[in-house]
């Protein structure tokens, strides 16, 4: 879908720790003018992640910020959001980061996180990539797909914003599934960036509440 013109641009910072699909695709849908968001900073967590290529061929600043360098999860976060305030983001996408933030009071409900499951199953500490996949099919569940969040400083916890459903099949792989989740995450995540735009969100605790769409110049609830 194509954006009306004047769709408010979310100014926002992505967080890699690895091959950067869920970067890459940010790119495509910004580039196809498809999702709201001006990508001011990547982020990794190591200088080996793959996706660091995706933001050099974009021109988007990047800056690594290796976890082993730091004493402590505190410290590794203060340094990155430390980066995301000089940027001046409005929000920060974690794409595949896979360490732990802590998250500052003024940062709550701005970072937002993608799993490649439906919380609450197959989600926490050490459920990423592939494991996801494979705790899936090992279970013998029959749906699996992606879930879009805000995140908090507990692993694939936080207030879920939207979900997207798939099919398990007998003969899935976890590759094959992994591919049918990812298309749905290709979707998810922008899907609730021009949420946010569009200022249809609201959290109270755990419950987030979509607004229905209103005609330009009325006011939002």
């Amino acid at each position: 879908m194509m954006l009306p013109l004047s769709q408010k641009l979310l100014r926002v910072a992505v967080l890699i720790s690895g091959g950067g699909t869920t970067l890459k695709n940010l790119i495509d849908k910004k580039n196809a003018k498809q999702v709201p968001i001006d990508i001011v900073l990547v982020i990794s967590s190591t200088a080996k992640a793959g996706g660091l290529r995706f933001a050099e061929e974009a021109g988007i600043p990047a800056i690594v910020v290796p976890f082993k360098d730091y004493p402590s999860e505190r410290e590794f976060s203060e340094v990155i959001f430390d980066h995301c305030r000089k940027s001046e983001v409005d929000y920060v996408l974690m794409g595949g980061f896979l360490k732990r933030l802590v998250i500052p009071k003024e940062f709550e409900l701005r970072v937002l996180n993608i799993h490649p499951a439906l919380i609450p199953a197959f989600c926490g500490h050490g459920y990423y990539g592939r494991r996801v996949h494979e705790a899936v099919l090992q279970f013998g569940a029959k749906v699996s797909g992606c879930t879009v969040h805000f995140a908090d400083n507990e692993y694939d916890h936080g207030p879920i914003i939207l979900q997207r459903a798939v099919p398990v099949y007998e003969n899935d792989t976890p590759e094959t599934l992994a591919a049918r989740v990812f298309a749905e995450e290709c979707e998810a995540y922008p899907e609730a960036l021009r949420l946010l735009a569009a200022n249809r969100i609201r959290v109270t605790g755990r419950r987030v509440r979509i607004l229905p769409e209103v005609a330009p110049g009325l006011a939002m609830p």
